[in-house]
């Protein structure tokens, strides 16, 4: 026992104490008060951070994660733990005792720790092409937009067109590099006109090839204007890219807008709102509805099929647009040619469920009367917003 060390009720010297815990040697008892203490600090219970919502418990970590920390209730009569138990058939509770882990029983609640840099909406590259200087006018360049973007039509046959139809010769790479230098302006543009936001939107993910591997591009659609408010390519379709969605759609709604998201039952989508929701006003908070299945097998797919079904239809729309690249050898060229096409299906191509008229209607390009002239009159106002003073008219 160190000589030092007194008793902190009765201040009995060193030699009136003795270990009362055996070989751990940190529990101290004293011979005169009988009292009981350690020689470091004493321990104490983590102060909690969440509690169950159905039965006010609090909640214990169960899991610590690189982008998230898993909460649980651990309390054996929480109503939703009994609710959730009472579901189970003789079957389900007879593997219950041997397979404990395949039910999922309890309430979970997930604190995610992304930084604003995973939060960025993705943007196609800058590659320093300057398409005011390149050699051709900017007829050609809308030319080239038109066919490899609005008609979907792949690089190698836009070029040909070019070339047997109008007489300009340019190869295939060149289109591709026109390309992929507009989108950066595009996006800029697809940001700056993309207004207000309806208090429905539907989200969903699909497909697509990058490098040989399966990709994911999200979409968010209003459900009244039919515009698309978001755009994200990712690598996978986890909770993560599903939160730069939505993050994204909701940028320009009123702040006292109410916002209800309609997607299908991937789990990212429920995750990423509780995310969203956990910054938001209690009083006005994200609701969702989730569409599960090609059958209205409940009430609330019922309810909500037609707005989902708008979100399918823009994938489909979407896959016609890309299936000429056939895949694509890198994520910023998926990146491009995505923006490319928001930026058509938004500003140029007339919708049949809008009496054939564009989703964001703008008078600088209704004005003109080609689908050509549209695409430099895009170009031209967005070099405007990325070099403000020194700004080229590329329509001369």
């Amino acid at each position: 026992m160190p000589d030092q060390l007194t008793c902190p009720h009765c201040q009995a010297p060193a030699k009136f104490l003795y270990f009362n815990d055996g070989k751990r040697r940190q529990q101290i008892r004293c011979k005169i008060c009988s009292a009981l203490f350690q020689i470091g600090k004493p321990f104490r219970k983590p102060k909690t951070k969440y509690w169950c919502p159905h039965c006010q418990h609090a909640l214990y970590l169960w899991k610590q994660k690189k982008e998230c920390s898993v909460y649980k209730c651990h309390n054996d009569q929480c109503p939703a733990y009994l609710k959730a138990l009472q579901k189970l058939n003789i079957q389900e509770k007879n593997l219950r005792k041997f397979k404990l882990s395949q039910f999922k029983l309890r309430y979970q609640f997930r604190e995610y720790h992304f930084d604003n840099q995973q939060l960025r909406h993705s943007c196609p590259d800058d590659d320093g092409i300057n398409l005011f200087n390149i050699h051709r006018s900017a007829h050609v360049l809308g030319l080239v937009l038109t066919f490899h973007v609005s008609f979907a039509i792949a690089a190698r046959k836009t070029a040909r067109i070019l070339k047997e139809v109008f007489s300009i010769s340019i190869s295939y790479q060149t289109v591709l590099n026109y390309a992929q230098a507009a989108a950066y302006y595009c996006h800029l543009f697809n940001m700056h006109f993309k207004g207000d936001i309806d208090d429905y939107s539907s989200g969903d993910e699909t497909y697509i090839k990058i490098a040989g591997k399966n990709a994911f591009t999200f979409f968010f659609i209003s459900t009244e204007n039919h515009k698309i408010t978001a755009y994200h390519v990712a690598d996978t379709r986890d909770t993560l890219p599903a939160v730069v969605a939505m993050n994204e759609a909701i940028r320009t709604a009123r702040p006292d807008q109410k916002i209800i998201f309609i997607t299908d039952g991937n789990p990212s989508y429920p995750a990423g709102i509780h995310f969203l929701n956990s910054a938001r006003n209690p009083n006005n908070l994200i609701q969702h509805h989730q569409v599960i299945g090609l059958q209205n097998l409940d009430e609330e797919s019922e309810l909500h099929r037609h707005f989902k079904q708008i979100s399918e239809r823009l994938n489909r729309t979407y896959k016609y647009h890309i299936r000429a690249a056939s895949g694509f050898k890198a994520r910023n060229g998926a990146i491009c040619l995505t923006t490319l096409f928001v930026t058509h299906y938004n500003f140029l191509r007339p919708h049949m469920a809008l009496n054939y008229k564009v989703p964001i209607p703008l008078e600088m390009l209704t004005s003109c009367s080609l689908i050509q002239l549209k695409w430099y009159k895009i170009i031209d106002f967005a070099s405007k917003l990325h070099i403000p003073g020194k700004h080229v008219d590329i329509a001369n």
